[in-house]
């Protein structure tokens, strides 16, 4: 007579599978192992720190004013000073809660206008499949920043026009990615089992077809978050975006653009700060591929 482990019982009582929770750790372990991974979690784990506490780390006010205009980095300013005798250092902190903030709220509008679109056209397929996928194509017909600058031309530059504004140029991406994957999803067994016990679609969708696009959605999310910061700090750089003196990232750059002979530290740590939390998604969306897709476990 067969036994059952009381690992299994325990789990049972507390409403988990008995093998979630080392299957859990096991992800984290090999997440761990791919160093990629670790190094893009890690310097996106130190801007979102930095953001948080911006008001702590900053030395000073990222808009008071000093005499000492464009002084290079000392003791009291360690990224030196910006035109203004602003300290370019209290400027980025704060920078990096408007440029993360509005890359994360578009990224988040792009998730949910294109996964909504994706599962829609690739559950029903058929005229409506054709219908939204073509809308999708003729989005992504037009370059990202060609499309966010004339919404913006024609919608003005406030913050809740700039979200709406680089998430919907990258709605086609998330729609493309989701659709694929519940194409694939719908006829496996277990969902036609489901639709012939007359599930609905609703209990269809969140908890057999979803489960199942998660993985190559997550890793989307992260490299889209890259491109939706590098979108945004391009149109502040073209003064589309965020105005002065509220410090962003690319106005800051656009500013500093008359002294980079002279003062090359205010084009310079800006430069550095966008390219790492942009090395920083890429590395963590690659590893998240590496982690979460099982062709490359082969």
């Amino acid at each position: 007579m067969s036994t059952v482990p009381k690992s299994a019982i325990g789990a049972a009582r507390h409403g988990r599978a008995p093998e979630e929770r080392p299957r859990h750790a096991s992800r984290l372990w090999a997440f761990l192992h791919i160093p990629g991974a670790v190094i893009g979690a890690a310097i996106v784990l130190a801007y979102l720190f930095a953001a948080a506490c911006a008001p702590l780390l900053a030395p000073t006010d990222p808009l008071g004013m000093t005499q000492t205009l464009l002084a290079p980095p000392g003791p009291g300013h360690p990224f030196g000073t910006d035109q203004f005798g602003r300290d370019i250092l209290s400027r980025l902190l704060f920078g990096s809660r408007v440029s993360l903030g509005i890359s994360v709220a578009s990224v988040a509008v792009a998730l949910a206008g294109g996964g909504t679109v994706g599962i829609l056209a690739g559950y029903y397929g058929g005229l409506l499949d054709n219908v939204l996928m073509r809308a999708m194509d003729v989005i992504f017909a037009f370059p990202a920043i060609l499309l966010a600058i004339a919404i913006m031309a024609v919608a003005g530059t406030r913050p809740p026009v700039l979200v709406a504004a680089i998430g919907l140029v990258y709605i086609p991406q998330f729609a493309r990615v989701a659709r694929g994957g519940v194409v694939q999803a719908r006829g496996l067994d277990y969902v036609e089992a489901a639709r012939a016990q007359g599930a609905r679609v609703a209990r269809i969708l969140l908890h057999h077809i979803l489960p199942n696009i998660a993985a190559p959605v997550i890793v989307q999310t992260s490299l889209s978050l890259s491109f939706a910061i590098l979108t945004e700090s391009a149109l502040s750089f073209l003064g589309l975006g965020m105005q002065p003196p509220t410090p962003s990232w690319g106005n800051m750059l656009a500013d500093s653009r008359r002294f980079m002979t002279t003062a090359s530290w205010t084009v310079v740590f800006p430069g550095i700060t966008i390219s790492l939390i942009v090395l920083g998604f890429n590395l963590l969306g690659d590893g998240l591929r590496d982690l979460l897709d099982p062709r490359l476990r082969l």
